[in-house]
């Protein structure tokens, strides 16, 4: 019999790169006695586990669900009320488009405590290994995150509003919305706004195209980028900084 009080974590994983963990996530990780995790976390991530805990995929990926999200929620509160703490191990920060907040509305009805460990967003730490601030003096004063798709699996009308302004615009979940991101784009005139789609940004796997709004297409083509990825439109491409290999240096040297 289970003597644990049943509790949730929402733990964000980062980007992809394993070491773009926080220290709480590493001990809620270690604490766990159950962790569900999405499609898109770092398994490297999992060693930190206890060898007693249960580890369950739930990921999904576009048209291809492990569990739907009612089943997850359901899962959560079935495990918590058997085994106690339920990790719940989500790509990225689990309160930017990462359903976390859901979730833990679901479950906090059926009497589970409740927590959050931030993650790094993709939508910033993947540009920033390439080298693009997403703002800088004299180019961006600010940034959009839009996710492309909505839940009526519409293109997003923020997109439009984007579009419009003079900000950096990094929109996630957008590759298979490519061609009416780059329509309405067109729309406002911006052909020659440059444009970045960095898939499987952080990892070993990083494939990147450069180019503006007039040949992004093509360089898709080119370059066979595909999900996950993110667009970043704006001058920022432009100013991307030059990036050493010293961080990996230094972690050996560590």
């Amino acid at each position: 019999m289970n003597f644990k009080t049943p509790k949730l974590t929402v733990v964000g994983a980062g980007p992809g790169d394993a070491d773009l963990i926080t220290l709480k996530a590493i001990k809620a990780i270690k604490d766990a006695d159950v962790i569900l995790y999405d499609a898109l976390i770092n398994e490297a991530l999992l060693e930190y586990a206890s060898n007693n805990t249960e580890c369950i995929y739930v990921g999904k990926r576009k048209g291809c669900y492990a569990y739907q999200q009612d089943q997850i929620n359901e899962l959560i509160v079935v495990k918590a009320i058997e085994k106690g703490h339920v990790v719940r191990l989500k790509g990225g920060d689990p309160f930017v488009f990462g359903r976390g907040a859901e979730e833990i509305d679901y479950v906090r009805p059926f009497g589970l405590e409740t927590f959050v460990v931030p993650g790094i967003s993709s939508a910033l730490a993947v540009p920033a290994y390439q080298g693009i601030p997403l703002t800088k003096r004299g180019t961006s004063e600010s940034f959009w995150i839009v996710t492309a798709t909505t839940k009526s699996h519409q293109l997003s009308k923020d997109i439009f509003l984007a579009a419009q302004s003079t900000a950096t615009v990094v929109i996630l979940m957008g590759m298979h919305k490519l061609d009416e991101i780059v329509k309405v784009f067109l729309g406002e005139n911006k052909q020659e706004t440059s444009v970045a789609i960095i898939q499987n940004g952080t990892t070993e796997n990083e494939n990147v195209g450069i180019g503006t709004i007039s040949s992004i297409q093509q360089i898709v083509k080119e370059k066979q980028l595909a999900s996950p990825a993110i667009i970043v439109i704006g001058d920022v491409v432009k100013e991307r900084v030059v990036l050493n290999s010293i961080y990996n240096k230094v972690a050996v040297n560590y």
